[in-house]
């Protein structure tokens, strides 16, 4: 009996050589290593991906519009999220060790904080952006007028001060308790919880609502973006063209609109359900959702970060170009800037 504690006492690894410490989490080496890589690319999509949406913006003139300077609000919440927050969340959630500061838990505290921070921001951007399309979409003739780079500056501002106020009231109002400072606390251990009133204001405030709102806002923008093409085709008809050509354009219009428009809602609803999911089980229910589970999910959130330049900028045909020209280092001429990014029409 004694001979099998202490093997298993010797199977056990420690985040650091002290009483009370956490235990780390043991991986296969074929296992470990596909992690770490895995962790490696998500970290350089976001990253880099981001990085390049905001160079694309910054540098090139024609760029420069109010719905443009929205997104790149968005990549630079998502480059900080993806050079700050998933590298010190992965790291955690493969080793189950917090090992960057055990000193009152400092930095863990400080990472918590722009985390939260920087999701937050990102999603309000996502909103702003909804809204900013939905205005193009369902009134384009006052769109100039009503959406100026001066309103979109304060759209800009309003996201990130609303952000900065709202994680400042959680932590000041205690409404996260975080795992170190609880009785069953071990050194290494770095997480947070809501209590129970805070996770149906979170809830509501960094999901329903702004979720609601997308989804709403992308439904009206689609049914009229049919609605425009049902006119069209109206129109197309009256100028003798084809009913065959005709019907083709606008089956694969409205296609790509349902396609696009899917994609955006499905990523968002895919990468924040499960999240919120463990969270409501966590504070609502008798049952607890193992950390290691929750750590998943906390970065599957964090990924989304990553797919946003995807849906937002790679799909566009001016990124393929912006993209050439950043590669190929072209962007270094002086004229560069006055780059014309899209096809001229014949």
């Amino acid at each position: 009996m004694d001979i099998i504690n202490l093997e298993a006492q010797q199977s056990k690894q420690y985040c650091y050589v002290f009483n009370k410490s956490c235990l780390k989490e043991i991986w296969a080496p074929e296992v470990s290593v596909i992690l770490y890589i895995f962790s490696a690319c998500s970290v350089l999509l976001t990253v880099f991906g981001n990085f390049l949406v905001i160079i694309s913006f910054s540098h090139f003139r024609q760029l420069h519009t109010p719905s443009n300077l929205l997104v790149l609000s968005l990549a630079v919440a998502d480059f900080f999220i993806g050079g700050f927050s998933m590298p010190f969340e992965l790291i955690k959630l493969i080793e189950n060790c917090w090992y960057f500061g055990d000193t009152f838990y400092m930095l863990c505290f400080i990472h918590t904080f722009i985390s939260f921070l920087l999701t937050s921001v990102s999603l309000s951007n996502l909103v702003f952006i909804a809204i900013d399309r939905y205005v193009a979409v369902c009134d384009p003739l006052l769109y100039s007028a009503k959406i100026t780079i001066p309103l979109v500056g304060i759209f800009i501002l309003c996201s990130w001060v609303s952000s900065v106020v709202y994680t400042w009231a959680i932590l000041y109002f205690k409404g996260m308790i975080f795992t170190y400072e609880t009785e069953n606390s071990c050194i290494g251990d770095c997480g947070a919880m809501y209590t129970e009133l805070w996770t149906m204001v979170d809830l509501l405030a960094t999901f329903i609502l702004p979720c609601s709102v997308m989804i709403c806002l992308y439904t009206k923008i689609f049914i009229v973006a049919k609605r425009h093409l049902k006119i069209i085709n109206a129109l197309s008809r009256e100028m003798h063209r084809t009913q065959k050509n005709h019907s083709n354009i606008s089956k694969r219009s409205e296609r790509k609109a349902a396609k696009t428009l899917g994609i955006v809602i499905s990523v968002f609803l895919l990468c924040w359900v499960p999240y919120y999911f463990c969270i409501i089980i966590n504070s609502y229910t008798m049952t607890v959702v193992p950390m290691e589970i929750f750590s998943i999910f906390t970065c599957i959130v964090y990924f989304n970060s990553g797919m946003n330049p995807i849906i937002y900028a790679l799909f566009y045909p001016w990124f393929q170009k912006s993209l050439k020209l950043i590669i190929t280092f072209k962007i270094c001429s002086p004229a560069s800037s006055l780059i014309s990014m899209f096809a001229e029409k014949k």
